[in-house]
């Protein structure tokens, strides 16, 4: 497609002003501390809202004996 009206330097930066990225909003867990993205379950903890949603000790679990099989394999 072809660009029919083309658009002057300050034109172009007036549209691109609106394109720059925002502060990630972080907030510090009430029972450990540790920060966390909002309205996310935090990976430390596995808690969101003061309950527990995430079982974080078997996802651990879980990397280190896929870790072992790969090394076991030679990757």
């Amino acid at each position: 497609m072809v660009v029919r009206m083309r658009h002057n330097r300050s034109q172009r930066g007036n549209t691109r002003s609106h394109h720059r990225l925002s502060n990630p909003a972080v907030t510090m867990d009430k029972n450990s501390s540790v920060p966390h993205l909002r309205h996310r379950a935090s990976l430390v903890t596995g808690q969101y809202k003061g309950r527990q949603v995430l079982d974080v000790q078997a996802k651990i679990e879980k990397r280190t004996k896929k870790a072992k099989a790969n090394q076991k394999e030679g990757r």
